[in-house]
């Protein structure tokens, strides 16, 4: 079965699939590790945090007829999707089916050109996974101050909610919530606010956000 690349605008409520899957893919994951030189012990290599992926999916818009395409537009109004969702700094979902393949990204850069005489485009766009900078929480215990309060999940008691903000994901709402973004965690609030798939959240909507005990993970 031909797999399916999927791009999906949450907030546009637009889902794109490449007409003609790609003869091949392939994503970067790791962690940064940072060099440093000790006085009388030599280089040190230090582990650092998780490096965001990196992916390039060279594809075709056709503009002919072929058994292969399930073409649903012109191949330059894919042409112009793409670099709206890069002029826009839109925050896409990239999912490719019956993958584990399913994480935010940006477009970073879209080149196109036409190389046979048959109109078809051909385009190479990459691809930057997205990463929401969280607000760092800093306390200095000389100053007396107290820490302020968690918006995490209490323990009891009524439901918070959040409305959706451009660019959330369920991911990174649990994190900020109950510190964690395990998908076990994000899965189980899906349930809990009655969706069936996780990675579809709209601006504007207002979820409920439980305590961590009454979604039992």
């Amino acid at each position: 079965m031909l797999r399916k690349f999927i791009f999906k605008d949450t907030a546009g409520r637009r889902e794109l699939v490449l007409p003609v899957t790609p003869e091949n893919f392939q994503l970067d994951h790791g962690i940064r590790v940072e060099k440093i030189n000790i006085h009388e012990a030599g280089d040190v290599n230090l582990a650092g945090g998780g490096a965001l992926a990196q992916i390039t999916i060279n594809c075709i818009f056709p503009e002919n007829d072929y058994v292969f395409s399930r073409a649903e537009d012109t191949p330059y109004n894919y042409v112009n999707t793409f670099e709206r969702w890069s002029d826009r700094h839109t925050v896409l979902r990239f999912v490719i089916s019956d993958t584990t393949v399913n994480l935010p990204v940006l477009v970073e850069n879209i080149a196109y050109g036409e190389q046979d005489g048959t109109n078809d485009v051909y385009a190479a766009i990459r691809l930057q996974e997205y990463r929401e900078l969280d607000a760092m929480e800093t306390e200095r215990a000389s100053t007396g101050n107290k820490p302020r309060a968690s918006d995490r999940g209490s323990s009891g008691g009524s439901d918070q909610t959040y409305e959706v903000k451009y660019g959330d994901t369920l991911c990174a709402i649990c994190r900020r919530y109950y510190g964690s973004d395990k998908p076990a965690v994000y899965t189980a609030l899906a349930k809990y606010n009655g969706r069936s798939n996780p990675n579809i959240l709209y601006a504007g909507e207002v979820i409920k956000i439980p305590s961590r005990s009454k979604l039992g993970v």
